[in-house]
C-alpha cells in the first residue's frame, strides 16, 4: 500500500494511492495517527495525483540520517576533508547524526540553495519509518516496528559542511536547509518481494541532473540492514511512530561528492539554479525537486576572544 500526504484545493489531506489517484481519509485524518494506531480509515471519492501537491508524508518527531555506503563514505571522505580511505571507527556500527524534521519538503517542491553556499549537492537515499514504539531492541524484533519506506533525499551545502566539521560536532547548517521525503510511503509487506537471503532490500536506486544519469546502485549493498539501524537507533534510547531512518547515500555516484572526492576536482559541477534532480527507487516512485535562489545569510560575528576572568 501507497499512502500520502497532500494538499488539495488550499485544504491538507491523506490517503491511500492507486493508479494515478488518491482516495482520500476522512477530513482532518492525520497520516502519523494512521501509522501510530495501525487503523486505516474509509476512503472517499479518488482525486487525480496530478490535482494535488504531494507533502512530505509524515511530519517525523525524529530524523536520524545513517551511513551505511562504504563506497559513498570513501569518496566523499576525500571531497570533505581531504582524507582518503574509510575511518576504522565506520565498521563498528550504523553511525548517525540527527537531521532537521522541520525541513522537509516535498517530492516535487523547489529546493532554495542554502545561504552562504557555493557547493550544493544531492544525496540518494531510502528512509525507513517507524511504526510502533520501542527501546534496546534486537534486530529480529525491530523488523515489526518498520511501517514502510519513503525516497530521502539529504540536500548538503558541501562547503559549509566541510568548514564546520572541522569543529568535530558533525553537520550542521550543512544540512539544515531541506530534505525531500516522498513521493509517499510505501509500506513495508510491498517490498517484502525484493528482500534477499541476507535481509536487504535489493532494490534498484537511480538519480538524474536536468535528465542525465550521474548515480545508480542498489539499495542491498547497504552495510547493515534497517532493521538492524533500528536496533542500533534504539539502543539505550526510545524509537517512535513516525521517527525516520535514513539510509545514507548510496554509492556509484549517490552524491556529487563522491564523485568529486574520486575525480579530485567538482566534476559533476555543483547544483546550480534551475537545475532539476530526479530520483528513482524502484518499488517505492520518483521524486523531483528544482533548485531555486535561496537567501543571503545575514552577517554574524566571528567568536571573540576575550581576557579570561576567574569568577569571584
Amino acid at each position: 500500500m501507497r499512502l500520502a500526504t497532500f494538499t488539495h484545493q488550499g485544504l491538507r489531506g491523506c490517503g491511500v494511492v492507486s493508479g494515478d489517484a488518491v482516495l482520500p481519509f476522512p477530513g482532518g485524518t492525520v497520516l502519523l495517527d494512521v501509522i501510530r494506531t495501525g487503523d486505516l480509515p474509509a476512503t472517499g471519492e479518488p482525486l487525480p495525483l496530478a490535482g494535488v501537491r504531494l507533502l512530505p508524508p509524515v511530519e517525523p518527531p525524529s530524523v536520524r540520517d545513517h551511513v551505511t555506503f562504504e563506497e559513498h563514505v570513501e569518496g566523499v571522505r576525500k571531497s570533505v576533508d581531504g582524507r582518503g580511505g574509510v575511518p576504522d571507527a565506520w565498521y563498528d556500527a550504523p553511525t548517525f547524526y540527527f537531521s532537521n524534521p522541520y525541513a522537509l519538503i516535498g517530492a516535487h517542491d523547489d529546493v532554495p540553495v542554502p545561504p552562504g553556499c557555493r557547493a550544493f549537492d544531492f544525496e540518494l537515499e531510502v528512509a525507513a519509518v517507524i511504526g510502533k514504539k520501542g527501546a534496546d531492541l534486537s534486530p529480529e524484533q525491530a523488523r515489526d516496528h518498520i511501517y514502510g519506506y519513503t525516497i530521502f533525499n539529504d540536500w548538503s551545502a558541501r562547503d559549509l559542511q566541510s568548514r564546520e566539521m572541522q569543529v568535530g560536532l558533525g553537520p550542521c547548517k550543512g544540512k539544515d536547509t531541506a530534505t525531500t521525503l516522498g513521493p509517499w510511503l510505501v509500506t513495508a509487506d510491498e517490498l517484502e518481494p525484493y528482500r534477499d537471503a541476507d535481509g536487504f532490500l535489493r532494490l534498484t536506486l537511480s538519480v538524474s541532473v536536468n535528465g542525465e544519469e550521474v548515480g545508480r546502485d542498489l539499495l542491498s549493498n547497504m552495510a547493515w540492514t534497517f532493521e538492524e539501524l533500528a536496533a542500533y537507533a534504539s539502543r539505550g534510547a526510545r524509537i517512535r511512530p513516525g521517527d525516520v531512518l535514513g539510509s545514507g547515500t548510496c554509492g556509484n555516484g549517490g552524491c556529487l561528492a563522491e564523485l568529486w572526492g574520486r575525480n579530485g576536482r567538482q566534476d559533476p559541477p555543483p547544483l546550480q539554479v534551475g537545475d532539476v534532480v530526479e530520483m528513482t527507487v524502484e518499488g517505492i516512485g520518483t521524486i523531483r525537486n528544482t533548485v531555486v535562489p535561496g537567501t543571503s545569510p545575514l552577517p554574524l560575528p566571528k567568536a571573540r576572544i576575550r581576557p579570561q576572568e576567574n569568577p569571584r
